[in-house]
């Protein structure tokens, strides 16, 4: 497996978080462990194929008639679908299972370059289309997976937590809880006659919602948008955000907790300190992990 030049940078740093983050967590003796997995699944729609990885809990080989629960979690901006494997994410993963600090379920990260997520303004790019109409039902086909809403998360970081709250909010009825950390919640797009540099870096990667972005199409896919009007009973909500975050997202998720705490959404909400990088991405990790799990063992068990 390899990663793009991105993950290179970050790697270190992630690592890092993660040792110390892990230092209290020896490992239990004999355990069984999970294994990862990555291959790709052809689509249709998209016409190529996409890369994806399952992360695969530790019983999954020896209990052969057993299901599990399913968490799709949606790499950033510069990420790939080894974004869990290649920073250390998997060492994490395995022992708050050996610890049992998380049920067992399975990870799937897919790949989907710059989409975020969404079917794009040409209508080049039907990732959205994709990831609901061929990638679910190909996992539920591939996998022992429950394939039911109250065995199906979603979440991301980033350009995925944009991703994950856009599907779980214009598909609810499809997953039982949502997390997003750092999500790319941008209030109101910049100027693009008058952007400053900063504003002009992100202009370039917002290439999906048109060039330059179209505002009608923009707010159509906007989270916040969404969340004023989408039927979110039964969907269990958790979002975060650096207050220090480098591309002032910190708005935008205060604005999410706004919006839904107007509705009387239940939902969980916390701004901590840190920026938009890995050592943030890393601390929130596991409390990620355990929200979804605990949101799967709330749920009815399997018939």
């Amino acid at each position: 497996m390899h990663c793009q030049n991105a993950c290179h940078a970050v790697r270190s740093i992630f690592a890092s978080a993660l040792f110390a983050a892990l230092f209290t967590l020896a490992p239990a003796a004999h355990a069984e462990l999970g294994r990862i997995e990555c291959r790709s699944a052809h689509s249709q729609i998209l016409q190529h194929d996409i890369r994806y990885c399952a992360i695969l809990p530790p019983s999954y080989d020896s209990a052969k008639s057993r299901r599990y629960p399913v968490l799709y979690f949606l790499h950033g901006l510069g990420g790939n679908e080894q974004f869990l494997v290649t920073s250390g994410g998997w060492n994490l993963v395995e022992d708050l299972w050996q610890q049992q600090k998380i049920g067992e379920f399975l990870i799937i990260t897919p790949d989907a370059g710059t989409s975020f997520y969404i079917n794009s303004r040409d209508g080049r790019v039907r990732y959205e289309d994709f990831f609901i109409r061929e990638f679910i039902p190909f996992i539920d086909r591939t996998y022992r997976v429950t394939p039911e809403r109250h065995a199906r998360g979603i979440g991301g970081i980033s350009m995925g937590g944009y991703g994950a709250l856009h599907i779980a909010f214009r598909h609810p009825e499809l997953f039982v809880s949502v997390s997003a950390n750092s999500a790319a919640l941008i209030n109101k797009l910049p100027d693009v006659k008058f952007a400053n540099p900063q504003q002009s870096a992100l202009l370039r990667v917002l290439h999906a919602f048109g060039t330059p972005p179209d505002s009608v199409f923009w707010y159509r896919n906007d989270p916040l948008v969404l969340a004023r009007t989408a039927n979110l009973a039964g969907l269990k909500i958790y979002f975060d955000c650096g207050a220090e975050d480098d591309y002032g997202f910190e708005r935008g998720a205060q604005l999410l907790d706004s919006i839904l705490t107007a509705r009387k959404v239940p939902h969980e909400f916390h701004l901590y300190p840190g920026g938009h990088n890995w050592q943030y991405f890393a601390a929130r990790l596991p409390a990620v992990l355990e929200f979804h799990s605990n949101a799967f063992r709330l749920t009815p068990a399997d018939p």
